[in-house]
């Protein structure tokens, strides 16, 4: 895949989401529909392919709102960006099966590496920022990998789009 065509995404997971898991909670329904929008924008710049991290929360969310655009414009593809093969294995039963029905609905499922251990989330982030041009994330402020990733992508010199949860775009 040719970089500057590629998007990649970061994001939080339900945890530190302020609806946490409750995908019917009008802010979350409201992030959902930006993501899309600036998919749509994306698409409309020229880019075509586009990276999830598969993590529970938003990189979902992504995925799903990548998914359908892939459905309803020419070109797209969608990849999983899958940081070890245990990813889900101590997900609630319902998020397991999302997750792996998403995958089976992607274009390219790249396994960063077989065994969990400490690094493997960072290496996959990184191997998204790596083959990407561009960067949404879906960000607070608060430490942890969104913050590590967004900040590996700048230095990278990726173009980097900032969602807050709560509505603001920075």
């Amino acid at each position: 895949m040719e970089r500057e065509r590629t998007c990649c995404f970061t994001g939080h997971r339900p945890e530190k989401l302020p609806w946490g898991s409750d995908e019917g909670d009008p802010r979350c329904t409201a992030l959902k529909e930006r993501l899309r929008d600036m998919l749509e924008e994306a698409y409309q710049a020229g880019y075509r392919h586009f990276i999830s991290g598969m993590a529970r929360g938003t990189d979902l969310y992504f995925c799903e709102a990548a998914l359908a655009l892939r459905d309803e414009r020419p070109g797209i593809t969608v990849e999983a960006a899958i940081p070890c093969e245990e990813q889900a294995a101590r997900w609630p039963e319902e998020e397991r099966q999302r997750y792996f029905n998403l995958i089976g609905r992607c274009d390219l499922e790249t396994m960063v590496q077989h065994h969990y251990d400490r690094g493997c989330m960072l290496r996959r982030n990184r191997y998204m920022v790596d083959r990407s041009s561009r960067l949404i994330a879906v960000y607070d402020g608060m430490l942890g990998g969104t913050m590590y990733t967004l900040t590996y992508a700048m230095k990278q010199g990726l173009e980097v789009l900032i969602l807050d949860p709560e509505g603001n775009l920075n």
